[in-house]
């Protein structure tokens, strides 16, 4: 079920891009597993699933779909949280936030050949998570979402160009980004934009990842 391991030598050109969070909070609105299909059939190669309510059956079961979706599809998979279902669900990566495992205490738990990528949002924790090994940062919010409730102080394209000197790992910017912020974040040092409800809320799927791949051609 998993894919070939990611190369530490190939991250930064894997991080170049598109990187699709699907939140099982949308599960009962839209098919989740419907949506990873469109994203690989739009060359999307870096999906997150996130669950934060449901059991941990719950929440393996839904992911496993998804898993073979993004296996099929060649797609880099990522679990959010929780370090347990990524090893279940055989995930190529763990992304942590700042309240769950300490990353160091993830890296044993997960191995050296799992991802690990970490939540930042100011530089003091951009500088901790670099010295502590994380494979790539993501930083934000960029801009405000209502994706997370009580998401962390809005940091702005600012914010980010002043971060982009404090590490060499990939970052991805987050937060209430649509197509045409993209170039901006490019310019600030992003090397790519996860996204989540302009794709999961969008109209025409299709249409609108399709937009936001051709800004990583």
């Amino acid at each position: 079920m998993s894919a070939v391991p990611i190369s530490r030598i190939s991250l930064p050109t894997v991080f170049s891009r598109f990187y699709l969070i699907v939140d099982d909070s949308w599960a009962s609105r839209c098919s989740l597993a419907e949506v990873v299909q469109q994203a690989g059939e739009a060359g999307v190669k870096l999906v997150q699933y996130r669950n934060k309510t449901g059991s941990m059956k719950q929440a393996y079961e839904a992911g496993r779909v998804l898993r073979n979706v993004a296996a099929e599809r060649d797609m880099t998979f990522i679990v959010n949280d929780r370090c347990d279902l990524a090893l279940a669900l055989e995930a190529d990566g763990v992304h942590l936030g700042q309240a769950d495992l300490p990353l160091l205490l993830a890296r044993k738990v997960v191995g050296q050949k799992m991802l690990i990528g970490v939540s930042t949002h100011n530089p003091e924790q951009v500088r901790l998570a670099t010295e502590e090994g994380a494979d790539y940062l993501g930083f934000g919010p960029i801009f405000s979402t209502r994706t997370k409730a009580n998401h962390e102080p809005v940091v702005g394209i600012e914010g980010l160009a002043g971060i982009r000197d404090l590490t060499p790992l990939p970052i991805i910017a987050i937060g209430g980004i649509v197509p045409d912020s993209v170039p901006a974040l490019q310019a600030a040092g992003a090397n790519g934009v996860a996204v989540a409800s302009a794709i999961l809320n969008a109209n025409d799927r299709p249409k609108a990842l399709a937009r936001f791949m051709s800004l990583f051609q």
